[in-house]
């Protein structure tokens, strides 16, 4: 049976393999095959140096993107097939007595082996790629202190996380599961209130928008849209990147909207106020509330999974495991589930640009005309070498917005209604 098992996850593994190289060369030469002649839409806006660049930037990025993939799916292979997971699990039992130290060490260890991994990617991407093409803005310091935050949050944060889980999975019996998902939901509820203020901070600095013209826009749009929230606040995304994007964050009296500084500089107060209603939109058709609610809904059925594979001997055998484990369970379905979730993608995309689709009419609306949205869209796009031509396959997969040109369409057909 863990025979069975293993070749059915290499199966799915090989296929998802084949399916993303496929989906990025046609990606690839949908950029490329329409030359330097700018789409009809976009060209009052781009010229054809500009629109050269963004194809340029998206070869350079699907080309790398291709040989990343391809080196992490290699270690994949070699750390299932190696019996690495094995190895490390003696290991970790050799160094602690207590099985609820030996799970979270595990976690811990195994996390930052495979993340180490990763680093030269990321690096290359940030520091040449994003460098080439006048995107990045980070120095090596800042990187480096970025990731010795992310990892010291990761220890703060995970250990009595993973602790309290492996408590609740060891002495609540069989409805561990439920107990466990009541837990981790209270904990993400609790993050969603407490990292805008607490934790966003860390990394960045936010200041509150100052007085002016764009402050007192937003202010009355705010107001007409009966939209109330923490503050409008600024978000040195310079520091890091020439990349422009604004988000909605927080719930209820944390809720926040973040514009980033790049963004400012770049579009007008009316596309900025567009920007702003499409936040708004988010929050006035609860799409925030229903995110929630479905990882809510996803995670129950993830847990209860949990409970049945737990003493299913072949699965951990399959993925090179001695013996079942609660921190084995974990990492089988955090680092070797992608294969299987990896055709979920467009269902989970068509949700997501459903939304957005959603929050622009409402931006529509409050406005009285979607020409500042599209406007400031297409600044954004035009600043951040967007490709303006993706594959339709490729965008149903990985891109959670429609593309540019379908929601330039769809907005230009609310105008006309």
């Amino acid at each position: 049976m863990a025979q069975t098992l293993l070749i059915i996850y290499l199966l799915f593994f090989a296929l998802r393999f084949l399916f993303h190289w496929i989906l990025s060369v046609l990606n690839m030469n949908s950029a490329l095959k329409q030359k330097d002649r700018v789409p009809d839409f976009a060209a009052p806006w781009i010229d054809e140096d500009r629109y050269s660049r963004a194809r340029a930037y998206t070869k350079r990025k699907e080309e790398f993107g291709l040989v990343s993939f391809a080196v992490r799916s290699a270690v994949t292979l070699i750390i299932l097939l190696s019996g690495f997971p094995g190895t490390l699990d003696l290991f970790i039992t050799g160094l602690f007595s207590s099985p609820l130290v030996q799970g979270v060490a595990f976690i811990f260890l195994f996390s930052l082996i495979t993340d180490l991994a990763g680093l030269p990617f990321e690096g290359y991407s940030q520091f040449v790629i994003e460098e080439e093409f006048g995107f990045n803005k980070m120095t090596g310091k800042l990187w480096l202190t970025d990731k010795i935050k992310e990892n010291l949050l990761s220890l703060v944060i995970g250990f009595p996380l993973l602790a309290l889980l492996f408590f609740f999975m060891d002495r609540t019996g069989e409805l561990w599961w439920v107990y466990g998902w009541a837990f981790l939901s209270a904990f993400q509820l609790l993050m969603f209130l407490i990292y805008p203020s607490l934790i966003a901070p860390l990394f960045n600095k936010f200041t509150p928008l100052e007085e002016g013209e764009l402050k007192d826009s937003l202010n009355e749009l705010a107001e007409k849209c009966g939209f109330k929230t923490k503050g409008i606040f600024l978000m040195d995304g310079s520091r890091r990147s020439a990349h422009s994007n604004a988000y909605f964050t927080g719930l209820g009296r944390t809720k926040r909207i973040v514009l980033f500084d790049t963004l400012v500089e770049s579009l007008s107060t009316a596309e900025l106020t567009a920007v702003l209603a499409h936040e708004i939109g988010h929050y006035k058709k609860k799409h925030i509330l229903k995110k929630l609610a479905s990882s809510f809904l996803s995670s129950l059925a993830l847990f209860y999974l949990l409970s049945l594979a737990l003493n299913w001997t072949p699965l951990f055998q399959a993925f090179s495991f001695n013996a079942p484990s609660y921190h084995g369970v974990l990492i089988i379905l955090m680092y070797f589930s992608s294969p299987f979730t990896y055709f979920l993608s467009p269902l989970l995309s068509r949700i997501s640009r459903k939304q957005e689709y959603e929050a622009d009419a409402y931006a529509r609306n409050a406005m009285g005309s979607s020409k500042e949205l599209r406007e400031g869209l297409m600044k954004l796009n035009k600043e951040n070498l967007s490709n303006l031509t993706p594959h339709p396959l490729y965008s149903s997969f990985y891109y959670s917005h429609p593309p540019l040109r379908e929601r330039w369409d769809a907005l230009a057909a609310l105008d006309e209604e």
